[in-house]
């Protein structure tokens, strides 16, 4: 018999319509040279794909390390930044203790919590998708959760919380999980105090800097930590070419990766600007790879006229207090031009 606590679940959503531009997902938009394609080929060719892959992914974390700045002995890898979160909500405190987030947020930190029959302690943004610092503590004080998750930019609303905020919660004897996929795009990272609190980690992707995917999530904190984290690690969990391939991106492919991001941020200022100038749209200033706006016509009318123009965006509208919301992912001009010149006819049409 299936649990009632799967029954009840609501799965993860995403979009999955077919689309000549798609928008939704908060990928990077890329082409890739076809030097690297080659290199990737020789070296998956190399693979012995009839043995298991360094379980510890060693020569990964090392690329990944110099990357960021830690040891190796700071990292663990997940399939993906999704299968860390179920690790943390595992391994942090008993399952009688909640789960803190604030909403509306990356839908995964409920999900976990729920998976695993685990209180979901979840509070209001404020109007500015900030913290609402007094109702979040009066809330942790009451509940006394055991594990909080930050999006940090937030998804979908593209902001970064106030530091302080954060690290007040965490005071109450919250451990403190700063979801940083977006790190790229907005230089703020909460790493030292991962390195050197035992209350504190950081999650960080190759997802959204062009690897989608390879599905390699990484997680950092103290080596004391990331030890006892490991034990609940399913064996074998980083492909040999999901290895392979992250490892040469990460090192010789590198500066491709980085001017890839800094054209992105650059975007990112030039759709901000020209949303905010379309009559009844409210675009919302972000620190991540995608924009956050509102719609003047519903919110199902305007997805379903990009969609037949081919371009394909994130409908947020579902979620409270996202009212007529959609979440644009930030491709390359043209892509961008394409989005911008469908989404200006479908309101053109609609009013």
């Amino acid at each position: 018999m299936i649990s009632k606590r799967i029954s009840s679940l609501s799965p993860y959503k995403t979009e999955t319509t077919p689309a000549k531009i798609k928008l939704s997902s908060n990928e990077l938009s890329i082409d890739f040279p076809e030097e690297l394609r080659k290199r990737i080929g020789e070296e998956l060719a190399r693979l012995p794909f009839n043995r298991y892959p360094d379980p510890e992914a060693y020569r990964l974390k090392e690329a990944i390390a110099q990357r960021f700045g830690v040891k190796p002995e700071n990292i663990m890898l997940g399939n993906g930044s999704d299968e860390l979160i179920y690790y943390l909500s595992i391994a942090i405190g008993e399952f009688d203790r909640g789960v803190f987030y604030p909403v509306p947020t990356f839908s995964m930190y409920g999900i976990s919590a729920h998976v695993l029959g685990r209180k979901r302690i979840e509070v209001r943004l404020k109007e500015d998708f900030d913290i609402d610092l007094e109702k979040s503590l009066r809330k942790t004080r009451e509940e006394k959760p055991a594990l909080a998750y930050y999006a940090y930019p937030n998804n979908p609303t593209g902001n970064c919380f106030k530091e302080d905020s954060i690290r007040v919660i965490r005071s109450e004897g919250v451990f403190t999980v700063l979801d940083e996929a977006y790190y790229h795009y907005s230089g703020k990272t909460f790493l030292e105090e991962a390195l050197s609190r035992e209350d504190t980690v950081v999650l960080r992707t190759l997802s959204k800097i062009g690897m989608a995917g390879l599905r390699v999530g990484i997680l950092i904190g103290k080596e004391e930590l990331v030890k006892e984290l490991n034990k609940i690690r399913l064996p074998f969990n980083i492909t040999y070419p999901s290895q392979v391939i992250a490892r040469l991106m990460l090192t010789e492919f590198y500066p491709f990766i980085e001017e890839a991001v800094k054209e992105v941020i650059r975007e990112r200022e030039r759709v901000f600007i020209e949303l905010s100038s379309m009559e009844g749209i409210k675009a919302y200033p972000s620190e991540a790879n995608f924009i956050l706006f509102k719609s003047p016509i519903p919110a199902e009318l305007l997805h379903e006229g990009l969609v037949r123009k081919g371009v394909l965006i994130r409908n947020f509208s579902y979620m409270e207090g996202l009212e007529n919301c959609l979440r644009v992912s930030i491709g390359k001009p043209e892509e961008n031009d394409a989005f911008l010149q469908a989404l200006y006819e479908v309101l053109k049409e609609h009013t």
